[in-house]
């Protein structure tokens, strides 16, 4: 059965995190559903592209669970991300579950950290934004992995938060491996060596 993830997006959202992310993770097989965490379907980027959601966060049923919810920062995107209280609980709800929780960027620290919803877990995000937050343990890596919580840093490591999500819901080392070679994307493969 294919694993399933839902792409939670407000105007401001990091595009090239969030685009990705989707992209590796459909190369996987895994079905990814974007979500509009606002009154509107179509969204804003950080840098201006309008792309149309796949649903609204209205929308989804409240008993619906995904494999995955997957936050792309923004500097405006993780702050209205973090407002909504529609998103906090749909984190919540997904965490008490044990679904992955993967924020990139500035969303660990604003719509997770904002929220109380770190719970003491180690997380990373962009640049110092980690050390506003009480709750959980900021850590300075590309990414890191506590329990069911799976962040990135930032843009420049989209593609090791992406692969290495794709390998948490697939447990597929090796498709993983084949599309990082696919891709070109040698870091992936250098550090899989090891």
């Amino acid at each position: 059965m294919s694993k399933n993830a839902a792409l939670l997006l407000a105007t401001g959202f990091e595009e090239a995190e969030a685009f990705i992310t989707l992209d590796i993770l459909s190369r996987l097989g895994v079905i990814v559903t974007t979500v509009a965490c606002q009154p509107q379907r179509e969204i804003v980027s950080y840098h201006g592209a309008v792309i149309k959601a796949d649903t609204l966060i209205e929308e989804l049923a409240d008993a619906h669970l995904f494999d995955a919810l997957i936050m792309p920062g923004g500097p405006e995107g993780s702050k209205n991300l973090a407002a909504s209280s529609a998103v906090a609980a749909l984190i919540q709800r997904h965490d008490e579950a044990g679904m992955l929780i993967a924020p990139i960027c500035s969303a660990a620290a604003r719509v997770l950290g904002g929220n109380n919803l770190l719970k003491g877990r180690r997380y990373t995000c962009s640049g110092e934004l980690g050390l506003e937050v009480k709750d959980g343990e900021y850590v300075m890596e590309d990414v890191v992995e506590d329990g069911n919580l799976l962040s990135g840093r930032g843009l420049g490591v989209a593609f090791d938060f992406a692969l290495t999500l794709a390998q948490r819901l697939t447990g597929n080392k090796g498709a993983v491996d084949f599309q990082a070679e696919h891709i070109y994307y040698r870091p992936w493969l250098k550090r899989s060596l090891r």
